[in-house]
């Protein structure tokens, strides 16, 4: 059986280092699923998760958005944040969602909307993460 290299690093470590037999993600256009031998891609990855399939086992991460580099036999995503999906906290996650819904629903304030709504993106991919890791299970 043939087998991916797949790197996932965050700004500032390395999370995991290890091969696959597939690999999910989103990308910039859509859904991707990697196979070992694919055609050599480039393209952004949006927040969410990622999951490494290696057999039967699977780990699910957790990436801010980024870069994902295909290889015929190598993968590499490239984020600003990276955790696995099993240490995110649901709560803390909700929390941010909720708290980006009020800055953007604030006619009050100045608010800078683009950011705003780049933390919804973010705290509602976490969520999404976390709802499908328990899916899985």
């Amino acid at each position: 059986m043939s087998v991916l290299k797949v790197n996932i690093v965050s700004s500032s470590e390395e999370i995991y280092s290890g091969e696959a037999t597939m690999v999910f993600a989103t990308g910039s256009l859509g859904e991707l699923g990697i196979a070992p031998g694919h055609t050599p891609l480039l393209t952004g990855l949006a927040p969410g998760p990622v999951r490494v399939q290696n057999g039967q086992e699977e780990e699910t991460f957790f990436c801010s958005g980024g870069f994902i580099e295909v290889q015929p036999s190598e993968v590499t995503i490239l984020s600003d944040t990276a955790e696995r999906a099993d240490s995110l906290d649901e709560a803390e996650a909700i929390k941010a969602q909720e708290a980006a819904e009020k800055l953007l629903h604030d006619k009050e304030n100045n608010v800078d909307f683009v950011k705003a709504a780049a933390q919804l993106a973010e705290a509602a991919a976490r969520i999404k993460t976390i709802q499908k890791l328990r899916k899985n299970k």
